[in-house]
């Protein structure tokens, strides 16, 4: 029997409190599963630096990518006989969404910003390098592993199977909206997900939802509304993210100067520093590494990085205001002239941070970013764009919200002497 439709000789599962349980069935996945590769996002956290808001968010992407697989493979059983769905296209879908967050770093979206990196560009890296995922991928195919990174880089020429992984209303989404909000402990991103996936239908560029199930779609675009806004967005997260930068910044700044000697020379980021990164080095590099180096650095002489380790691994964040920096940016420009006149420095010590969220839209050509629709399907087989049939969804379609706020380091300013005009500067400013 080839490979690529070799069986397990009994079906494995992963008891899971989403899914209840992730089914395995194919002895591809079961070995793309224990490669050093994969394993190691248990090591990265789905959620960053959110378990400082909400305790329970120490979940990996390990659990959210075994969640996709299941997610579209219960979508395919469903596709199977199907106008539009390909059976030879199976396996593709499901090793796409098994490894689809593969190239994430430690603290995801922040670590990426400081070291201008790309977790796609490391994702296609793994998949495409010389790695035991690469290894197991070709035994199915010379070309195979080449398939997987197209679909998951969205260049793969069939447009269905690509958006079950990448689209307004994916796999991934729907996992990780119900995962986040169970393991954060809200109530906001619970939806019918049975009721989408009895109502999805293939067609030839996209899948589409019968029009029957509209209610359940406006339910998911509600809830990912919602999560954005209460959990993914959440101020208390952002000034841990703001501080953790701080960090990357301060160690990097150090390492470049060349006259600051480290206790401990940071080994596992000296490429980073350098912007010399190899897939060898980012794969050694995992939360578990970061927060050691964080242990250590809160020894350090420098002050400015040892206060800031300190303040990450105990949780003492900064505080922060709402602020806009388009009609305050005069505010801004006196705030750091008081911050650099009391001694604290506001390049560490003082940051706006902007979140902005677009819960839904649909195809506007000549955008940045164009999003395809969700397509409903009606009884006479026509399909119209999701906000032409609901109130719920036209009302928010295209409507980005944005918010700003002001971070900064209270306790410093609260230690200035009573007295002092620029400790009443800084809070004049910072009232408004």
């Amino acid at each position: 029997m080839a490979y690529r439709d070799e069986k397990l000789h009994e079906e494995k599962v992963f008891k899971d409190p989403v899914h209840r349980y992730i089914h395995v069935r194919d002895r591809v996945i079961w070995d793309l599963i224990g490669t050093p590769e994969f394993q190691r996002l248990r090591r990265i956290k789905q959620l960053g630096t959110t378990y400082l808001t909400f305790h329970g968010a120490e979940h990996s992407r390990f659990n959210h990518s075994l969640g996709v697989y299941e997610i579209v493979r219960r979508i395919i059983e469903n596709f199977r006989d199907q106008p539009f769905w390909d059976d030879d296209e199976r396996l593709l879908c499901l090793c796409a969404a098994l490894l689809h967050d593969l190239g994430h770093g430690p603290f995801s979206h922040s670590f990426e910003k400081v070291f201008d990196l790309d977790h796609e560009d490391f994702t296609r890296a793994i998949i495409l390098g010389d790695t035991k995922v690469n290894e197991i991928l070709r035994r199915v195919d010379e070309n195979f592993p080449q398939d997987v990174a197209d679909v998951i880089h969205k260049t793969y020429s069939n447009k269905l199977v690509v958006s079950l992984i990448s689209s307004q209303i994916d796999a991934d989404r729907m996992d990780y909206l119900q995962r986040d909000a169970y393991f954060t402990g809200v109530s906001y991103g619970h939806f019918d997900m049975e009721r989408i996936l009895r109502v999805m239908r293939p067609m030839e560029d996209q899948m589409v939802i019968k029009e029957s199930g509209m209610h359940a779609v406006e339910d998911y675009i509600m809830s990912r509304y919602q999560m954005y806004w209460q959990v993914y967005f959440h101020p208390v997260t952002r000034s841990a993210e703001v501080i953790l930068s701080k960090i990357l910044h301060r160690a990097k700044e150090l390492y470049i100067a060349n006259e600051y000697e480290f206790k401990l020379k940071p080994t596992h980021f000296e490429s980073f520093f350098l912007k010399e990164v190899s897939l060898e080095d980012y794969l050694k590099l995992d939360e578990n590494v970061v927060i050691y180096y964080f242990h250590i650095w809160k020894e350090e002489e420098d002050a400015i990085l040892s206060d800031l380790c300190r303040r990450f691994v105990d949780r003492d964040l900064f505080k922060y205001v709402e602020f806009d920096p388009g009609n305050q940016y005069k505010e801004l420009i006196d705030l750091k002239e008081c911050f650099n006149e009391a001694g604290v420095d506001p390049t560490y010590y003082l940051e706006v941070d902007s979140s902005s969220d677009l819960p839904y839209d649909f195809y506007r050509p000549g955008e940045e970013e164009e999003r395809l629709p969700i397509h409903l399907q009606l009884p006479t087989g026509e399909l119209k764009e999701l906000s032409r049939q609901s109130d719920i969804v036209e009302s928010i379609s295209g409507k980005k919200r944005t918010d700003h706020k002001l971070y900064f380091a209270k306790d410093l300013i609260e230690q200035l002497p009573e007295e002092s005009d620029i400790k009443k500067r800084i809070y004049e400013i910072l009232k408004g």
